[in-house]
């Protein structure tokens, strides 16, 4: 008996070793604000050379985590000096806390002595398919009729799919303070043909999945960045930066199989074969293995759309 015992305590020891907080990880966040999901890296954890990865709250990119340590009693620990408590209005400093049990995370965000939001954590799944030409054309499916929002929905909750219109044939997303929304079909591998104009630094991007954003914005003559024209936002920076002047319809085409993506901006191709590591601050849709959502972020400045085609892709 006492041999058996040793073995089981031995074993729970093992499943609660630093390094089985290393990966990358899925949150889901219940009651998150806009309906959102964050993402977390980490590496080296229990050695000196721990580090790790953020996106979600303070903000809407990828952050280096500043400080990852692992408390005496397992839990993960990190912090922000910037997250937003809403129920002060207020920004302060932030703690993460995560314990890990039975290969799952669940931990809550604190400031100022208050649990500010819970999450749980799942580890990200591989995805196999390969862009390796394989794939083959299905017949494509327009997203937008030019009338209406028909086979749109909102995302965040608590907001109206009225905040955009369907004026002249475009879509709109009214003052450019619009929801987010999201196709009711779902899509995994898949081609995207869209036509869009946006004012200079006004922001928008299309969400892949659900899940990953390319990021639209209105940076003509400036330098590229991974926050530029065409981005997988915060993760893979443009080639080259191909955004035509202000207010001039533009076009945009993507490929995406599995996490590799292709980004060509006005015939010039930004971004080839690249692997996404994971989910970018726009994701509502956490379940990277399952087909997804595409999205349209309306909350950042004007934008229009005239064209949004997909086409599957299938072996």
């Amino acid at each position: 008996m006492k041999r058996l015992t040793l073995l089981v305590l031995c074993t729970a020891c093992a499943w609660s070793a630093p390094a089985d907080f290393n990966g990358r990880w899925i949150l889901e966040v219940p009651g998150e604000a806009r309906g959102r999901a964050w993402w977390l890296k980490v590496e080296g954890a229990g050695t000196t050379a721990m580090r790790g990865e953020f996106i979600g709250a303070p903000g809407g990119q990828l952050d280096p985590i500043p400080a990852l340590t692992i408390d005496k009693g397992g839990a993960l620990i990190w912090e922000f000096e910037r997250v937003y408590d809403r129920q002060l209005n207020t920004t302060q400093e932030g703690m993460y806390r995560a314990r890990l049990t039975d290969g799952k995370l669940a931990g809550e965000l604190t400031a100022g002595g208050r649990v500010l939001q819970t999450f749980t954590g799942s580890r990200a799944p591989a995805l196999p398919d390969r862009d390796d030409g394989s794939w083959v054309k299905q017949k494509p499916v327009e997203l937008f009729n030019g009338r209406d929002l028909s086979g749109w929905r909102v995302a965040a909750p608590k907001r109206s799919l009225n905040e955009w219109q369907a004026i002249a044939g475009s879509l709109r997303n009214g003052n450019g303070k619009a929801p987010d929304i999201a196709s009711d079909r779902r899509f995994w591998n898949f081609e995207l043909h869209m036509e869009f104009r946006v004012a200079q630094h006004s922001n928008s991007g299309i969400g892949l999945r659900g899940r990953y954003e390319v990021q639209i914005y209105g940076d003509h003559g400036e330098p590229p960045s991974l926050h530029g024209n065409g981005a997988l936002y915060s993760r893979i920076a443009p080639a080259v930066n191909a955004t035509l002047p202000p207010d001039q319809w533009q076009t945009i085409d993507i490929r995406l199989v599995g996490r590799t993506v292709t980004v060509v901006l006005n015939g010039k191709k930004l971004i080839d074969k690249r692997e996404i590591e994971g989910l970018t601050a726009m994701a509502t849709d956490p379940y990277e293995d399952q087909p997804g959502p595409l999205m349209l972020q309306g909350d950042h400045g004007p934008v229009e759309f005239r064209k949004v085609t997909v086409t599957p892709l299938e072996k």
